[in-house]
This record gives structure tokens, sequence and C-alpha cells, in this order.
């Protein structure tokens, strides 16, 4: 497992941060039934109940958009995942299907709201992991984006780089239907362990459900164990 550490420069303005790791062994495909109508049930649960200004009001994803504020970055300009997908779907716009892993991940986004990162854990270089702030001209190749403007976003690092922000994942690290081992970093800023809890259990459940695993292990850190 991974050895996970918090850096005061991101502590030190996001107090309340709280993180759950999940990692699996886990059976990737290139897509599940089953989940698809987990997703399409919650998007017309989704289009029936919220509109695009409700959306920023969710506890989670106005903690992550006060969190980007705190460290520099506009949450308008570059919006956190869990806020994007939601957006995506009340525009009228279906998710992309691009593997069972990476769809089961952006449902555990949209049900909570909270920003996961999902990698495929065999691609991280090194054992240890540390969630920092992003420097000026740092080099970050997001998952279909290109190159990414990271200064002043959260940042997981690896031996290597950079390898996720709450608005998107690194290239090098991310997941496909090769993928062996998940580590799922569920990024809460809304200090609320109980919700943060729940996520992290959805996780493991949709894992059993749907990647032929047995959920796997969960770590929690807050800033109080840096």
């Amino acid at each position: 497992m991974f050895q996970l550490t918090l850096s005061t420069e991101l502590t030190s303005r996001c107090p309340a941060y709280r993180v759950a790791a999940v990692y699996a062994e886990v059976t990737n495909t290139p897509f599940s039934e089953g989940l698809w109508q987990e997703i399409d049930a919650f998007t017309q649960a989704l289009r029936a109940s919220e509109t695009p200004d409700t959306i920023k009001l969710q506890p989670a994803i106005a903690a992550t958009r006060e969190a980007y504020r705190r460290l520099g970055k506009d949450p308008s300009r570059y919006r956190p995942s869990a806020e994007a997908l939601r957006r995506r779907l009340l525009r009228g716009l279906e998710l992309y299907r691009i593997d069972t892993l990476v769809d089961l991940i952006n449902l555990v986004s949209l049900r909570t709201g909270y920003s996961i990162g999902g990698f495929d854990a065999d691609k991280i270089q090194g054992t240890d992991l540390c969630l920092g702030v992003g420097h000026a001209n740092e080099p970050f190749e997001g998952i279909g984006r290109g190159p990414l403007n990271i200064e002043g976003l959260p940042v997981w690092r690896d031996a290597q780089g950079g390898i996720g922000t709450p608005t998107s994942d690194h290239e090098r690290t991310k997941m496909d239907v090769g993928t062996r081992h998940i580590l799922a970093l569920i990024n809460g800023y809304d200090g609320d362990e109980e919700r943060l809890c729940e996520a992290a259990e959805m996780t493991r459940e949709l894992l059993r459900r749907y990647a032929a695993s047995d959920g796997g292990t969960i770590t929690y850190l807050h800033s109080e164990e840096e």
C-alpha cells in the first residue's frame, strides 16, 4: 500500500481536508451494463432535481470550490471534476463511456460530490504520495485535456511528479482495461468524515459488484496525521 502525506502548504490553507484511499485488486472491462443502469438512474434523478445554479451549493462541491479560492485558483475556470460531471449531465449530454473502472469512479463522484482521483496503482512511481499545491509552469498532462495549468491546484505527487488534481488526473497514471490494481483517492475538503466514509464504502461496494474485487482496503488521513 502507499504512504500518504499532506504538505503544510496545503493544510495551512485547507485545514478541514480529509482523504479516503481505496486500494484494490480488480478486473477491468470495457463496459458494464449493470453499472450503466445505475448511472442512467442517477442521471434521470439529477436532471429532475438540480439546476446549474444549485450544483455548486452541494456541500462537497462547495468545499472544493472554496479550497480552490484559498489556493488562488478560479473554480469557475478550473472546475472540480464532480461539478463538471454534473454540469455535463444537466446540459443534456451523456457521460463518456471509458471503461468500467473509470465509469465507476465517475458514478461515486456524481453521487457524493467528491472529486476522486482514480489511478492505475501499478503505474505510480514509488510508494510515497504527497498532496501539495501546484507550482507555476509545473508540467502536467491532463487526461484528454493536454497540458494543464496546475498552479494553485491541489496536486497529488509521486516520485516522478504530479498524478492527480480535483480538476483532472494525469495521463501517465490513468486506468485502462489492463488495470489490475486501483488506487482511488477521495478528496474531502468539507471535513465531513461520515460522508467520506460513506463514499469509500460506496466505492468498495461498486468494485465488488462490477470489477470482480473483494472491495480492497480503505485508509483515512487528515491534516493532524501529517
